[in-house]
């Protein structure tokens, strides 16, 4: 037996074993006694990604750990059986049976015939991995290039795997069909349908209705479109104009990887910390983050808030119509009918509004970061939306802090911006020529992006050395994956907890808030500060 243990980020590692059964004996042993300094564990179909406090353990002594750990052969094949309806209509349908040199209704007997099994959780909320099934089904590859868009409830195969997408989402499996079943539901207990251990059956349902109900995971969203009227009216902030896109975002929902639910949270950071810190709330208290400009909010009662992040024109208008600008990064005291406006920003993307005292919204998993991938959240806030400010307001409050000083770096569309990477965990999967190029040429931002990630495009695709399907296996916050396509992807705060195209390299943690506001049209320089080094073990 074997067992590598590649660099994914600065707190991560991939380790690489053998087989299917392996990982989940190496990830029973580590569920059974953890190691001191190890936290979240993502689960892929031959790897473990991970997560370790540097100054707990170090990289060399936790491979050495983890290499004297038990990995027998493991794998479920029990459990109760969870039988779902399919219309076997999707796109890949056709393809998938010239691929495999039979008819569509061959591929349908193939997938339904035999019993999957839940392996493992991933990529999203109520996505499982399901192992076994046909082996002629198991040689499907993924696309040479993800969708951007995969409908809820879609049943597809590719890696020698098959799975039901629970949400809108892109991916880059091969589709077979859909069902009416939905994966995730928050009114459930546990939300996930498929749990690891489980066996599925899949039926066909026959040809799809006129119009099939495919059920979402709903959303937790408690917004009033209207204020209290207890007879004393509470302060806070009622949205006016949303903009492109306004989203409550927090430190997000760590540790709750085991349930396919990555952490989300702010695309940056440092500017979420900076907006509470200067109304003297808890710094990971949540925030609006607004996408762009044209946001216009108004204050009910007298608040205290602050705007961080992108710069750009800030304007307040009083209820009598007057109207003068205003700074940011500082405290400001906003008068019952007041209106604060974000304009369009002239460097940067992403606006953080804090409101002194913290909105008063029912969180959903413990955060009120809105997953735009998972779909797990409150939702994202529309015009006439109301958000309290909390009743106590003395609660964990610090005294209103003094201006500050905007970064200097936030880039504009148009210019050039250098990030510091990692290599790893699949440097060796390229050539040595990509690698090169890598850090070499300019990539640009495409319109494509978003929270997820930023698809950026070079005039030279990165070329693989090794061309084999890889396996599903975890993937980190600032994780440059490449497509078969050679453009990468570059994975932010919504990006999905697992992936089947390999990554090159990590973005440096020092430079992840500097990513989260790269507007399109921008240009990107890698510079490598950390080499590929693997720790290998062979028994």
């Amino acid at each position: 037996m074997s067992l590598r243990v590649l660099p994914a980020s600065a707190r991560l590692v991939l380790v690489e074993l053998d087989d299917l059964a392996q990982t989940l004996g190496l990830l029973a042993s580590l569920q059974a006694s953890p190691i001191d300094g190890v936290g979240e564990i993502v689960p892929g179909a031959r790897t473990l990604l991970v997560e370790f406090d540097p100054l707990r353990i170090g990289r060399e002594r936790l491979a050495a750990a983890l290499a004297a750990r038990p990995r027998e052969a493991v794998e479920a094949r029990g459990g109760a059986v969870v039988e779902l309806p399919v219309h076997y209509d999707g796109e890949d349908l056709a393809d998938v049976a010239a691929l495999l040199g039979t008819t569509p209704e061959d591929v349908v007997r193939r997938h339904t015939g035999t019993d999957w099994f839940v392996a493992f959780t991933g990529f999203a909320p109520g996505f499982a991995y399901l192992s076994g099934g046909d082996e002629l089904l198991r040689r499907v590859p993924r696309r040479n290039s993800p969708r951007t868009r995969i409908p809820p409830g879609a049943v597809a195969v590719a890696g020698g795997f098959s799975g039901v997408y629970p949400k809108a989402s892109p991916g880059g499996w091969q589709l077979l069909g859909q069902t009416p079943v939905p994966m995730w539901d928050l009114d459930r207990d546990p939300p996930a349908l498929l749990q690891p251990g489980q066996r599925v059956r899949f039926v066909d349902a026959g040809a799809r209705p006129v119009a099939v109900p495919v059920s979402a995971a709903p959303v937790l969203a408690d917004a009033s479109h209207s204020p209290p009227v207890d007879g004393v009216q509470a302060a806070g902030l009622r949205i006016v104009q949303p903009g492109l896109q306004a989203l409550l975002q927090d430190a997000g929902r760590p540790g709750q990887a085991g349930q396919g639910v990555s952490a989300s949270g702010a695309m940056d950071r440092g500017a979420l910390r900076a907006a509470n810190r200067l109304v003297g709330n808890v710094i990971d208290t949540a925030c609006i983050e607004v996408a762009q400009g044209g946001f216009v909010l108004q204050s009910r009662g007298d608040t205290v808030v602050a705007v961080t992040g992108a710069i750009g024109p800030l304007t307040l208008r009083a209820p009598d119509g007057r109207q003068w600008p205003v700074p940011r990064h500082a405290p400001l005291a906003l008068g019952d009918g007041d209106r604060l406006l974000l304009g369009e920003p002239e460097a940067g993307v992403r606006s953080y509004i804090a409101l002194r005292g913290g909105i008063a919204r029912a969180s959903v998993m413990g955060s009120l970061a809105f997953d735009t991938l998972a779909q797990v959240g409150p939702a994202p806030l529309v015009a006439d939306d109301w958000l309290p400010a909390h009743a106590d307001t003395a609660r964990g409050l610090r005294a209103v802090g003094d201006a500050e000083a905007p970064r200097d770096d936030l880039p504009r569309a148009g210019a050039l911006v250098t990030l510091d990477i990692q290599l790893g965990p699949r440097t060796d999967w390229f050539t040595p020529e990509a690698v090169a190029l890598l850090a070499a040429q300019e990539w640009t931002v495409t319109p494509q992006s978003n929270r997820v990630g930023l698809r950026i495009q070079g005039a030279e695709p990165l070329t693989r050395a090794v061309t084999a399907e890889l396996p599903s296996e975890g993937t980190a916050l600032g994780a440059i994956q490449v497509p078969a396509s050679g453009q990468p992807v570059l994975f932010l705060a919504d990006h999905p907890l697992t992936g089947g195209y390999p990554v090159i390299g990590c973005i440096a943690p020092w430079h992840l808030d500097l990513a989260g506001q790269i507007p399109v049209g921008a240009r990107i320089r890698f510079h490598v500060v950390a080499g590929f080094t693997p720790i290998e073990f062979r028994d």
